[in-house]
């Protein structure tokens, strides 16, 4: 063996192995696979549906023949994306209509709404998938720190505007994107809205959990009702979510070999989401938080009651929803 040869497999080895520590590889994600018909005459809107896990999960939807509402900001993208989903699901498909929904905009919320109760009979599954992570200072158009207000103010708002049509559905679903990265965060009740100070991987960690402790409060309330609601985390997926961070020119081809090694795909990223909604499983269950298709322990703080009670009514008067 030639010394370039042997220094080539020596360091080749010794980035494997740095790899495996900074990236440890998940178990394979078993992909599942339901009845063609298992969603037939639901309708279920997905917010973030134009890429990543959101249109892996829409592609999945519509092979069971869901009507999916794909909700997304950007209105070119979602309708490539319609495109691509419909030619690989199969002859025997649901049906995809795009909609228009700036979850940084509670006009734009406010107006999808509108227009979905006006012209849906009811709402089997709502998905609140979409997304910021770890952006610049921002603030959305109502004046809110831009994570915090897309992650979880946005869909707080949307979801509070679509009850009536998923009660009227029941027994129907809430699906709840959250992250790991949840542990990182925790509730600044003195500065929800970082005006003081901003760390970004710190506000992504408190919008996370705010969608837990959402989730938590949303459940409690919807007792009896008919309408569940459950968190989930999809784990480390590759996906545009990301686009933020900066990584240094140098580490970016090792970066994105760890990405293809070690980060679920969006379609294994979307399975989590897909059992939560279509699942006979998980019929009635709610207030959990699910990951890789399994309930998953959460720490104290994701389950706190009077945190989640306390964040519910600040978020209902900062969404314009208290009276």
């Amino acid at each position: 063996m030639s010394a370039a040869v042997l220094l080539a497999a020596v360091v080749g080895g010794g980035v494997l192995l740095l790899l495996r520590r900074l990236f440890p590889r998940q178990k394979a994600v078993k992909l599942l696979r339901y009845p063609t018909d298992t969603m037939r005459g639901k309708t279920v809107i997905v917010t973030g549906a134009n890429c990543g896990i959101g249109k892996a999960l829409a592609g999945e939807l519509l092979k069971v023949q869901a009507r999916v509402i794909m909700a997304c900001r950007d209105q070119r993208s979602a309708e490539e994306a319609a495109e691509d989903i419909k030619s690989r699901a199969g002859p025997e498909q649901g049906e995809v209509i795009v909609k228009h929904l700036d979850l940084a905009s509670f006009g734009s919320i406010r107006a999808f709404c509108k227009d979905i109760n006006e012209e849906e009979s009811k709402i089997d599954v709502l998905v609140n998938n979409a997304g910021v992570y770890q952006c610049p200072y921002a603030k959305t158009e109502d004046g809110f720190e831009l994570q915090l207000g897309v992650n979880h103010l946005g869909h707080f708002l949307l979801t509070h505007l679509l009850l009536d049509l998923l009660k009227t559905a029941a027994p129907s679903r809430i699906v709840v994107v959250s992250s790991k990265l949840y542990k990182y965060g925790r509730i600044n009740f003195d500065d929800l809205n970082s005006e003081n100070n901003y760390d970004k991987a710190f506000c992504y960690g408190q919008s996370k959990l705010a969608n837990l402790l959402f989730t938590l409060e949303l459940a409690r309330r919807l007792e009896g009702t008919g309408v569940s609601v459950n968190a989930l985390t999809p784990g480390i997926v590759r996906t545009r979510l990301g686009r933020h961070v900066k990584i240094p020119v140098l580490a970016k081809p090792l970066f994105l070999l760890a990405s293809f090694v070690f980060f679920k795909s969006p379609l294994e990223g979307a399975q989590t989401p897909l059992y939560l909604a279509c699942s006979p499983e998980v019929e009635g269950v709610s207030g959990k938080c699910f990951a890789n298709c399994e309930e998953e322990e959460l720490m104290a703080k994701a389950t706190d009651d009077e945190a989640a009670k306390r964040l519910w009514d600040l978020s209902r008067r900062m969404v314009g929803l208290a009276s």
